[in-house]
């Protein structure tokens, strides 16, 4: 009879612990979703009733608040070294980027809780490790008129972290603490899936979930061609089998997609891409604004489930892909830097969308597009999903950064890159990029003014290194985040973020009075210079007549000129 009571006890707890994990969306009927404080409270508890549930205090945020990882597990292992070494899958969601598309925020804490309460199972060589909310700030920031296009939830959360930093633009400039603790969870997860959950802005159409993925040829290799052939369409199928019609990002602003559109670029600065540079399978979900949100959450929790069971039956043959790819990079000795779309290749995919027109807008009585939610239609659309390659770049042996540039090498190591400082000071022949010409955009984006359209002169020269000065091996898994950093030609590199714009101010200068008498004895010692003074006189008028001009051309064409103007500082140890 005891024992009855005993099982009847833990028939009730149970019960009344499934009853009580219930979240604010489903108590207000798929209108609301929780604030930060909310959010938190919830997997605290969540943490305290299920030993499968660990929730983990990780880095700092903006806000002043640690970012958090949900680890969810059937065995209650929550050590990432031991859950390497069992050779788990780990899938990493990361929800709340952007806190206005806070889908991914209730999803994930549906998910989790049908999984204690063994709704539903995740099998036993997968791993979910999850952010609750990634930016803090924006979410803590809530509004009903946030987002004002999106329907639902009732408040929403800003796009802006504390900062007013769009997160998902600082991946590799990490101006935020957000981004320099994801890069330490990042790496100590070592994802074999990574899940970045959004909600999309753009045309109308019928299609409640888009998927943004891991460009096919940027993510190269055996890796892209899993992508593009297995990967990604089995998530179509699957979904397809649950009753969603997925499709990819509709990426068309400003035109209706009836006529198709290019896969969305996603550059290292976003998160799928960063994650792309090291050898994880990367997606975007992005949910459709216009759908109620309810119907986006249940659709962002069934694409999640997709993902489970494609790694379940997959993990493996995932694991060994990116094995293959860490070691080829290793030992390879040519690198991508620039790509273009290939409008000559295309997938057809079915996209249902609704009839577009003009008529005259109410606001300005000028005409506007509307889509008419009467005439819906169903058409196969061209998807432009290739991408060519422009450039690549030879790989060096090895790069070296003086250590005064710090702010770079604490990047790296964030990143775990393997790097050694000199023991002693030494002298080193080295390629050596002078920047040439670049152009810096107008206005800031994300407290940059990024440079673009770098040229660069390459030279061979002998460069004394002080003790101290890091050494960064290219024989590492690093490989491809050194290459897309450290080039200045990189479309996310540091040079293109502003990490180096010192070198392009010029530092020492000269009195011109004082001047003119040292650059007349040098002309008469250096003949060349002189010639070369003259031919510019005689073909430039306005230089001919500007006496300033002729004297800084003798000055930066002698040895007074200082030696690091425009000459970039992160050297290549040839092969």
């Amino acid at each position: 009879m005891k024992y009855y009571f005993f099982l009847l006890a833990i028939f009730i707890t149970s019960h009344i612990h499934s009853q009580n994990i219930t979240t604010k969306f489903e108590q207000s009927g798929g209108k609301q979703s929780p604030t930060y404080y909310e959010i938190i409270d919830w997997w605290k508890k969540l943490d305290q009733q299920s030993d499968k549930v660990k929730m983990l205090t990780m880095g700092p945020s903006d806000a002043g608040f640690p970012l958090h990882v949900i680890m969810v597990s059937n065995d209650g292992d929550y050590n990432f070294q031991s859950i390497h070494k069992k050779n788990k899958k780990i899938i990493f969601i990361n929800n709340g980027i952007h806190p206005g598309e806070p889908d991914g925020i209730d999803a994930s804490m549906l998910m989790v809780r049908d999984i204690v309460i063994n709704k539903y199972k995740i099998p036993n060589d997968v791993v979910l490790a999850i952010i609750p909310v990634y930016n803090i700030g924006g979410c803590l920031n809530r509004s009903p008129n946030y987002r004002i296009d999106q329907n639902g939830p009732e408040e929403k959360g800003f796009r802006g972290n504390s900062e007013n930093l769009d997160l998902n633009r600082d991946f590799i400039k990490s101006d935020s603490k957000e981004a320099r603790s994801f890069a330490e969870i990042f790496h100590l997860l070592d994802p074999v899936v990574f899940i970045d959950n959004h909600v999309s802005d753009g045309a109308d159409y019928q299609h409640v979930m888009t998927l943004l993925v891991s460009q096919h040829n940027k993510l190269g290799g055996v890796m892209g061609e899993f992508m593009n052939k297995e990967f990604e369409p089995a998530l179509y199928s699957l979904m397809k089998e649950k009753g969603y019609d997925l499709i990819p990002y509709v990426n068309a602003f400003g035109d209706t997609p009836e006529t198709g559109w290019p896969e969305y670029w996603d550059s290292p600065r976003y998160s799928s891409g960063y994650a792309t540079l090291w050898h994880c399978f990367a997606f975007v979900p992005e949910t459709h604004m216009l759908k109620p949100y309810d119907q986006r959450v249940r659709a962002t929790y069934t694409l999640m489930q997709c993902f489970i069971d494609f790694t379940e039956k997959n993990g493996s043959k995932m694991k060994d892909l990116i094995n293959q790819t860490i070691q080829k990079e290793k030992t390879q000795t040519e690198f991508p830097l620039s790509w273009e779309l290939d409008k000559s290749q295309f997938a057809t995919i079915t996209y249902k969308g609704y009839t577009a027109g003009k008529k005259p807008s109410e606001v300005s009585g000028l005409p506007r597009l509307y889509y008419d939610r009467s005439k819906p239609f169903e058409k196969q659309v061209p998807f432009y999903n290739y991408y060519n390659v422009t450039s690549s770049i030879q790989k060096p042996k090895a790069y070296i950064i003086p250590q005064g540039w710090w702010n770079v090498t604490d990047l790296l190591k964030q990143n775990k890159v393997q790097m050694f400082p000199l023991k002693k000071d030494t002298v080193i022949e080295v390629q050596v990029y002078h920047i040439d010409t670049y152009k810096s955009a107008p206005r800031q984006y994300e407290k940059h003014h990024i440079n673009s359209d770098v040229k660069i002169s390459v030279a061979l020269e002998k460069i004394s290194f002080r003790k101290g000065d890091y050494y960064i091996p290219m024989n590492q898994e690093a490989n491809r985040f050194l290459i897309e950093t450290l080039e200045p030609q990189g479309e996310d590199s540091y040079f293109a973020w502003n990490f180096f714009d010192a070198i392009l101010g010029q530092k020492e200068g000269f009195s011109g009075y004082s001047f003119e008498d040292i650059a007349a004895e040098y002309l008469k010692k250096d003949t060349e210079l002189k010639t070369k003074l003259e031919e510019k006189r005689a073909t430039d008028t306005s230089f001919a007549k500007n006496a300033y001009a002729q004297l800084n051309f003798v000055f930066q064409n002698s040895p007074y000129f200082e030696p690091i103007a425009m000459c970039y500082p992160v050297f290549r140890v040839p092969e």
